[in-house]
């Protein structure tokens, strides 16, 4: 899998931005990704160490819309904890 691939997109929450002052970045990434690979995608894309990964994979939920039944798509998020010297990532940068 291609790095851009593996990372869809930043996950920006209040409990998420308040991490962000420990160096805690929160993706939303491809379900099919490991560890490993989110963290090569991170430090290709960003140019930073990485320290630790953690990952949570979230079922797909039941929805209703009238009368029809689905899921939602099941995702995975990863919490990327970076290296103390790497620099911070700034997600708001042309705000």
């Amino acid at each position: 899998m291609d790095a851009r691939d593996v990372i869809k997109r930043p996950v920006i929450t209040e409990r998420s931005s308040d991490i962000m002052m420990d160096k805690k970045y929160t993706f939303e990434v491809d379900p099919r990704a490991n560890k490993t690979e989110i963290k090569s995608a991170i430090e290709e894309i960003f140019g930073v160490k990485v320290q630790k990964v953690n990952t949570m994979n979230y079922k797909p939920k039941f929805r209703r819309f009238g009368r029809h039944e689905g899921f939602k798509p099941k995702r995975k998020k990863a919490i990327v904890q970076l290296t103390p010297e790497s620099k911070e990532l700034d997600f708001f940068e042309g705000v």
